[in-house]
């Protein structure tokens, strides 16, 4: 089960939260921002959700902590805060906050925010060469929107299994989508799932690919 690590000092807030989320995810908390870096560094949570305004160690310091430790740069972490200021907001952006939910919690919305950001742990087959390969190919299916699609893109990895690409257009995690070669001529590869995503607060963000059904040649095989 993927692990999300809650701080902040308001243990019913924790509680509340660990009864919402507790279906999906392990939790871990704590109230001590002291304590934070310690259980992120042993657990490698899968995300961070953490308050701003604690004693001793505020949410800012811990946010640029984070973002420091080779270890824990990676791990998408989200504040959740009573400051509802766009100052406050747009500097936590600026740390590295994947994003920012007021308090009271929407949950249904942080659900589906976490969702999207967090990457599942088998997803990929480690054991796999994975190859920086740019190969052009054209994406099509169903947009997060649930609007039919066709896009161009170029890979930035590959293997046998499956490819990272950038993307303009939003694509829901668990979609299928049909993935063509384009190159001299067009050659249809088969279906792909998305299976996780990076950089979605960036201009073109990108998603893993694996394929569930190869009907013609892929670039590795």
């Amino acid at each position: 089960m993927r692990k999300l690590l809650i701080v902040d000092d308001d243990e019913a807030l924790r509680n509340l939260i660990r009864l919402n989320l507790s279906d999906d995810y392990e939790i871990l908390d704590t109230g001590e921002p002291e304590q934070a870096l310690a259980l992120a560094l042993e657990h490698q949570p899968d995300a961070i959700l953490l308050d701003l305004r604690m004693p001793k160690f505020s949410g800012f310091q811990l946010c640029q902590t984070l973002t420091s430790f080779c270890s824990t740069k990676m791990i998408p972490f989200f504040v959740v805060s009573g400051d509802v200021t766009a100052t406050t907001k747009d500097y936590c952006r600026a740390l590295g906050a994947t994003d920012y939910f007021e308090k009271p919690v929407d949950f249904d919305a942080l659900r589906a925010r976490l969702a999207q950001a967090v990457k599942p742990r088998e997803v990929l087959q480690r054991t796999e060469v994975r190859v920086n390969l740019h190969v052009p190919i054209r994406l099509s299916g169903t947009d997060a929107n649930g609007t039919p699609f066709e896009t161009m893109t170029t890979t930035e990895d590959a293997s046998i299994s499956g490819f990272l690409c950038g993307s303009r257009v939003p694509l829901e995690i668990g979609s299928v989508v049909d993935v063509h070669l384009v190159s001299r001529k067009e050659e249809y590869v088969g279906k792909a799932r998305i299976v996780r995503s990076e950089a979605q607060d960036t201009p073109r963000p990108r998603y893993g690919c694996r394929f569930v059904e190869k009907t013609g040649k892929w670039v590795l095989e």
